[in-house]
Order: structure tokens, then C-alpha cells, then sequence
């Protein structure tokens, strides 16, 4: 996987909340954003199928 460098003034994208995003501009480096967030939650492949599912179903 490769990633981009950020620089200062480009756009970025938080989740404020869970299906809400707000578009930022980068001021310092992205990597000083490194320990502000906990830790990734590892979600299996089952729990992945169950969550689209649930969604699928309810957009009909």
C-alpha cells in the first residue's frame, strides 16, 4: 500500500461521528497526528457480512 505525504494546507477527511465527515485543511504534518486516536477495533469477516447485510436489508 502506498500513502501520500500531506502537506501543510491540504484537504483532509475526519468522521465527527459515525457517518458524518467534515472536510479539514492540513496545517501541520499528518504524522503529528499519531497518538490522539485509541486503538483500531479488529472487526472479522463474519461481522463485516452481518453489518452489510443489516444494511442492504435496510435500504429496501
Amino acid at each position: 500500500m502506498r500513502y501520500r505525504r500531506r502537506r501543510a494546507g491540504a484537504r483532509i477527511f475526519i468522521e465527527v461521528e459515525p457517518g458524518r465527515f467534515e472536510i479539514v485543511a492540513a496545517t501541520r504534518d499528518v504524522s503529528e497526528l499519531k497518538g490522539l486516536f485509541g486503538k483500531r477495533k479488529r472487526v472479522s469477516i463474519a461481522a463485516m457480512n452481518a453489518a452489510i447485510a443489516a444494511r442492504g436489508s435496510s435500504a429496501r
